[in-house]
């Protein structure tokens, strides 16, 4: 792997793609719609090439892909564009690694899953999406698949991290750097599972080393599952023991969607993924990768606090 794209490269997982493959010495393309940010986030990093464009544009995918060995697909969109735009853009991508002779990997969530019922996620689990968006995404999930393109598919937790702007966890520490008391959205008590960007990265690029693990799917848990009372405990620890939370249930949410935009009122359905447990095994990828380091809540969410402080 000399060189590689990384598609949605100034969103939260594609900010940390591009700082642990440059770690690496390698090569990258930045692709993302907005040159200014790409310049703010990646400007006189010698090994970045920075290559604003529209992932729905084919042609301009396929040039800024010249050369990669891997197509990192991080491209986070906007929940209420999903529908019209997330099988075109899936679509072009995989035409750029076709006409490029490049593999790609591919950032996922846990939707396609659906319900977990509480049991652990294994990558064996067939999935049973119970909403629009879960179906879209295993839409996604079979356009790869019935491709040529070699391809690894990463289902990821939620994430939280440096430059992940568009997370609960963000929302969260936002309110909380010029107020007493933020929302955390889920009950106080169910423990949930986030992944901190910089090991999700540092896995995913860890798999695309090994050729074996193209043509599968894996699930990329986070360091363990954690309750909102035991996040509430960290962000006193370092932010002041004045700092405190209230817990937005679901019926709260629904009635925050309804004055906040159709966004919010998008996210409504996904609400059981913080009422249930939905936690991920990590059994497959410890199999390839043998035991990996996982930053803890306290150090990640410190570094998180700090790049917000920037």
């Amino acid at each position: 792997m000399k060189k590689v794209m990384v598609v949605g490269a100034s969103g939260g997982m594609g900010y940390a793609l591009v700082m642990e493959l440059i770690s690496r010495g390698v090569e990258v393309v930045a692709f993302a719609r907005g040159k200014e940010k790409l310049t703010r986030l990646f400007g006189g990093m010698e090994t970045v090439e920075i290559k604003p464009g529209d992932a729905e544009n084919k042609d301009q995918l396929n040039h800024a892909a010249k050369g990669s060995d891997i197509i990192f697909h991080a491209m986070n969109l906007p929940y209420e564009e999903w529908k019209h735009k997330l099988s075109t853009i899936t679509g072009n991508i995989i035409l750029a690694a076709e006409q490029n002779n490049a593999r790609l990997a591919v950032v996922d969530n846990i939707y396609a899953y659906g319900r977990s019922g509480g049991e652990k996620l294994t990558e064996e689990r067939e999935k049973h999406p119970h909403t629009r968006k879960g179906k879209l995404r295993l839409e996604m999930d079979q356009m790869i698949k019935q491709s040529s393109v070699p391809a690894l598919i990463c289902h990821f937790p939620d994430f939280y991290g440096p430059n992940a702007t568009n997370t609960y966890i963000h929302f969260t520490l936002e309110q909380l750097l010029t107020k007493k008391k933020a929302g955390f959205v889920g009950p106080r008590n169910v423990a949930r599972e986030f992944i901190y960007t910089k090991d999700g990265a540092k896995a995913m690029v860890e798999l695309a080393c090994h050729e074996e693990a193209f043509g599968h799917n894996w699930n990329i848990p986070g360091v363990a599952p954690i309750t909102g009372n035991e996040v509430e405990q960290i962000l006193k620890r370092q932010l002041g023991k004045d700092k405190g939370l209230y817990y937005i249930s679901k019926s709260m949410f629904a009635v925050y969607a309804l004055f906040a935009g159709k966004g919010m009122r998008e996210a409504l359905e996904m609400q059981y993924i913080n009422l249930e447990p939905t936690i991920l095994s990590g059994e497959k990828v410890d199999g390839l990768l043998g035991t990996r380091q996982h930053t803890s809540y306290e150090q990640g969410i410190a570094e998180t606090i700090a790049y917000m402080r920037m």
